[in-house]
């Protein structure tokens, strides 16, 4: 990882659920300490509206996110890659460092089912950032 501001690129086939509640959480969490994007290898036309809602209850609104398509120039400007079950329609490049996060897919799903995804999303981001982006330690009080 450079000095510059880290890159992080979560990928899923539709870009409407675990991507864009992984993003969500990581631009809340990282207060500006992290670039962060995501896309798909396939995208939906809308973000799954019970990811909006399960984000929404803990105070993170991603409602006005859209799926985006996947290119290969997102890829290769990015620092960190996390795929979320889009396989092998993830292009690989030197200098890039991959990361599968194994989760369900929350498409088709109602909130009850999605909770536990966001929360293990969360839990999975805020270790990313602990790694990728930690926190200035010196600007708190002694």
């Amino acid at each position: 990882m450079s000095a510059q501001t880290p890159s992080v690129l979560f990928v899923c086939v539709h870009n409407a659920g675990r991507s864009q509640m992984a993003a969500g959480f990581l631009t809340a969490l990282g207060g500006g300490r992290v670039e962060v994007r995501s896309a798909g290898s396939a995208p939906a036309d809308a973000i799954n509206s019970a990811a909006v809602e399960a984000m929404a209850e803990i105070g993170i609104d991603i409602s006005d996110q859209s799926p985006k398509i996947l290119t290969p120039d997102t890829v290769e400007s990015s620092d960190v890659v996390i795929t979320m079950g889009c396989g092998d329609a993830c292009p690989v490049f030197p200098g890039v460092s991959y990361r599968d996060w194994a989760l369900d897919d929350p498409a088709g799903k109602g909130i009850d089912a999605v909770r536990p995804i966001r929360d293990q999303i969360r839990s999975l981001v805020v270790d990313l950032l602990a790694e990728i982006a930690p926190a200035d330690n010196t600007s708190r009080a002694r």
